[in-house]
This record gives structure tokens, sequence and C-alpha cells, in this order.
């Protein structure tokens, strides 16, 4: 372990935030960073930290694939019988963080999650691999 922790610590100069251009649509500039993620080069510029916690309040954190996102909300797909699962059927609100460091932003979220349809899950479900359908069947990982 380093003896000096600090020492990793970056100055920040990229990007900017004031309440003139982040604009009133939440969205609209969630999209517009999200593409600069997605041109820049970033590794799975959908990857989030999604944070639940138990109807005891007991906090998780792990990090998820956002599958989409509209004016309703931020979709992820998730086993219902996993840790996550179990932790918003009990306590349906989450949160989520986006870190995209090259672009020296990050995007944070909190709300109400809600289930997709039944039809929406399964045609993600199918859209899969085989390889990870078998694996999100038998993974430990999903349940």
């Amino acid at each position: 372990m380093p003896a000096n922790v600090t020492s990793f610590r970056k100055e920040y100069h990229l990007a900017r935030l004031s309440e003139e251009s982040a604009g009133f649509d939440p969205f609209a500039l969630f999209n517009q960073w999200f593409e600069a993620a997605g041109t820049s080069g970033i590794h799975e510029p959908n990857a989030m930290v999604l944070a639940t916690a138990t109807a005891e309040g007991r906090p998780s954190a792990r990090v998820v694939l956002m599958k989409g996102f509209d004016e309703s909300g931020f979709t992820f797909f998730t086993n219902y019988e996993s840790h996550k699962g179990r932790d918003l059927a009990v306590n349906p609100f989450a949160a989520v963080v986006f870190w995209w460091e090259p672009l020296e932003r990050q995007v944070r979220i909190e709300g109400r999650v809600a289930k997709v349809s039944a039809a929406e899950s399964d045609e993600y479900f199918y859209s899969r691999p085989l390889g990870s359908r078998i694996g999100a069947w038998v993974s430990q990982q999903s349940r």
C-alpha cells in the first residue's frame, strides 16, 4: 500500500460546469455528455455504479451496464433474485454514478427504480449471445 494515498491527487481542468452551460434539460445534457464519452475511446461508457440498499438501509454498490435511457429514466437489467434485485424488491430507491475520467466528468442520478415490462425484459435476455444467456442462468453472480 502506498505510504501516502493523497499523492494520487490530480488537478481537474477540462470540464467546468455552470448553471448556464448545463441548460434546463438534464436529459439533453446527459445525452450530450454520453455521446462525448462514447466517441472519446472510453471503454464501456455505459458502465455505471449502481448503489442499492436493503430494507434496513445496508448499502451495496456494483458496476452494471446501462442498456438505454430516455426522459422516463435509465434502463439496466438484472436477475430479480440477485443481490441488487432483492434489495430493489424491498427498497425501490437507488443511485447510479457514471464516471468518465478522461473527460473529467461524472453524473449522479438518484430515484425510484421500476421494472420494465416482461416483454422488454425477455427481448433483452434473448438478444444476448447464447453463452451469455447460459451464464446468466447458472451464475451465482446473477442470483
